[in-house]
C-alpha cells in the first residue's frame, strides 16, 4: 500500500455486516495471491440460544479457534473466552514473521478498548511496520484513536461498497504479492 498510512480502520455500527466486509476483502486479495495474516470472526447458530458460537479464523493457517463461552440456555451478554481469544492470537502472532502483505483483525472492541485482548498483536504489528485492517465499532472509535493516535485512518463500512472490488479500491487496498517493504516500523504505540 505504498503512499498510504499501514494502519485502516473500517469503523462499523452492524458486526454482522462488518464480518462479512473483511471476509470478502480476503477473498479478493487471496484471489490476488497476496499473504495473509490476522483473525476473521465466522458466526454459528446455536439453536435454543439466544447468542451465536463465535470462532475465529487464523488467515495464515485456518486454524479455527471457537472464542465463545457456554453461559447457558439463558444467557445474555458478553459470552467473548479470553483464553481462546488469546490462544487465537498466538496462532497469528507465529505468522507476522512471514512478513505478509495485509494484516486483517476482526475488531477492536471492549477488551481491546480496555487494553486487553488483540491489543498486543495489534501494536506489534504496527510496529513491524506491518499494513493492517482492523473493524473497529463506532463505541470504540475514542478508544481506537487514543491507542493508535494520528497513525490509523477510519472508514465508515456504511459508506463503502459493498462488492469485493469496489470496497478493496475505497480502502485502498491496492497491494500486489511480493512488493518489497519500504517503511521503517513504528515504535512510538505503547501498549
Amino acid at each position: 500500500m505504498p503512499g498510504t498510512l499501514p494502519i485502516t480502520a473500517l469503523v462499523y455500527t452492524d458486526g454482522e455486516a462488518a464480518d462479512r466486509a473483511l471476509r470478502s476483502v480476503c477473498s479478493a486479495l487471496r484471489d490476488r495471491g497476496c499473504r495473509l495474516a490476522g483473525l476473521v470472526q465466522h458466526n454459528r447458530p446455536n439453536p435454543g440460544r439466544s447468542r451465536c458460537d463465535m470462532e475465529l479464523e487464523d488467515l495464515a493457517s485456518g486454524a479455527l479457534t471457537g472464542i465463545t463461552q457456554d453461559r447457558g440456555r439463558l444467557a445474555r451478554g458478553c459470552s467473548l473466552d479470553i483464553g481462546q481469544l488469546l490462544n487465537a492470537m498466538q496462532i497469528t502472532r507465529a505468522s507476522l514473521h512471514l512478513k505478509p502483505d495485509l494484516v486483517i483483525l476482526n475488531k477492536f472492541g471492549k477488551t481491546e478498548a480496555e487494553g486487553g485482548g488483540l491489543r498486543p498483536l495489534i501494536a506489534e504489528t504496527i510496529e513491524a511496520g506491518l499494513p493492517l485492517l482492523v473493524a473497529v465499532p463506532w463505541r470504540n472509535i475514542e478508544g481506537w484513536r487514543h491507542f493508535t493516535g494520528e497513525m490509523a485512518r477510519e472508514y465508515d463500512l456504511g459508506a463503502l461498497p459493498a462488492d469485493e472490488a469496489g470496497l478493496c479500491a475505497a480502502l485502498g487496498l491496492t497491494i500486489r504479492p511480493g512488493l518489497p517493504r519500504h517503511r521503517e516500523p513504528h515504535s512510538s504505540l505503547s501498549q
